[in-house]
């Protein structure tokens, strides 16, 4: 049974944290959540995390031992595979390099990605680009904002009347469900 990191931003919701830890207790998923990290204690993501069982720790990823403090969090907590949900952070090169750690981004990148691209501030960048559609990324994470290889993509229409509000509700639906297919995948499992 693979063993799931969630990273967290410190504001993050944790709706794609939710979906994953919801697909592993329903087995949907072959895995366990095996530590949730959170940027501050007050992060919005690890009351869900810890009503659900998930072990979770805080760790400030501007402090000069956070990579070695995440690792050795890591590695006791016998992560297999870390995911990144709503977290923003440039990720230490040492934790890219020694685990496999996939990332979902609100847009079909290469489009809309890159430092500052998040949240709102794509679907922006999407309905002010004029496109007819966009959708979200599961990708690989590398030493660079969303330049990791792509593991899979959802489309997303634009409608005419959309606002960066309605447009972001339909694409986050798709990431939930993208995010548990694309760790199905890694699982070696056919996607649901």
């Amino acid at each position: 049974m693979m063993r799931i990191a969630i990273l967290v931003g410190p504001r993050s919701r944790g709706t794609n944290m939710e979906a994953i830890i919801q697909a592993a207790k329903s087995g949907v998923l072959p895995a366990t959540v095996s530590i949730v990290v959170a940027p501050r204690e007050d992060a919005p993501a690890l009351e869900f995390a810890r009503e659900n069982g998930a072990p979770t720790l805080v760790l400030a990823p501007n402090t000069d031992t956070y990579a070695a403090d995440l690792q050795a969090a890591l590695r006791e907590h016998g992560a297999d595979i870390v995911c990144l949900a709503g977290f923003l952070s440039l990720l230490p090169a040492s934790i890219v390099q020694s685990y496999r750690v996939m990332n979902i981004h609100p847009a079909l990148l290469p489009a809309f990605g890159g430092k500052g691209m998040y949240g709102r501030k794509v679907h922006e960048a999407v309905l002010a680009a004029g496109v007819t559609e966009t959708g979200c990324t599961v990708h690989w994470v590398s030493e660079n904002y969303d330049e990791g290889e792509i593991i899979l993509q959802k489309h997303v229409p634009v409608m005419p009347d959309d606002t960066a509000e309605t447009l972001q509700a339909r694409v986050l639906e798709q990431e939930h469900r993208a995010y548990v297919e694309a760790l199905q995948m890694v699982c070696g499992m056919p996607a649901s």
